[in-house]
């Protein structure tokens, strides 16, 4: 078994690939989730949901708009990541489930190329967690604190700490 040691400079260009991943996949939840919630979609959204089996159709295209925009929000800032993966993984898979396998892979005829791709971007996350140009890593430095009462609570973190790497 090889020991592998990591330089700041490795660890750091790790973390700056998680940017482009988080920007991506944030932004086009965002932009997927304000469509539903819009007045005028939210109607269709629902009348499309009520078609393909999910009753009651409008309050679950609101829940659906609501989960998607979270996860898009949390992704860009690096904060609740892993529960926003979550929130993809499952509007994904049930939009595969219910509305694109029967139309095969092909994105251009329907299919869920797209959605394997958000898949794969939100699993990617769920797995890494937000990285080290994050929210979620800026607050937990402001828990951890400076000095001597940083090494402390590496040692002994306060419930605070304990919530933030909980989420992480």
């Amino acid at each position: 078994m090889a020991l592998v040691v990591e330089s700041g400079l490795v660890h750091g260009r790790k973390d700056a690939a998680l940017l482009p991943l988080r920007a991506a996949l944030g932004s086009t939840m965002i932009y997927h989730g304000i469509s539903k919630l819009k007045q005028e979609r939210r109607e269709q959204t629902g009348q499309m949901f009520e078609q393909i089996g999910l009753r009651p159709g409008k309050p679950l295209a609101v829940a659906t708009g609501a989960a998607e925009v979270f996860a898009g929000i949390a992704s860009v800032l690096g904060f609740l990541t892993r529960p926003a993966a979550l929130a993809v993984l499952v509007t994904q898979a049930v939009a595969i489930a219910k509305v694109h396998r029967k139309k095969g892979f092909d994105f251009t005829k329907g299919g869920f190329e797209y959605n394997l791709a958000l898949i794969a971007m939100a699993l990617g996350l769920l797995i890494t967690g937000p990285g080290g140009f994050s929210l979620h890593e800026q607050l937990e430095h402001l828990a951890e604190g400076r000095g001597p009462r940083r090494l402390l609570r590496k040692a002994r973190p306060s419930p605070l700490l304990r919530a933030l790497r909980l989420i992480k």
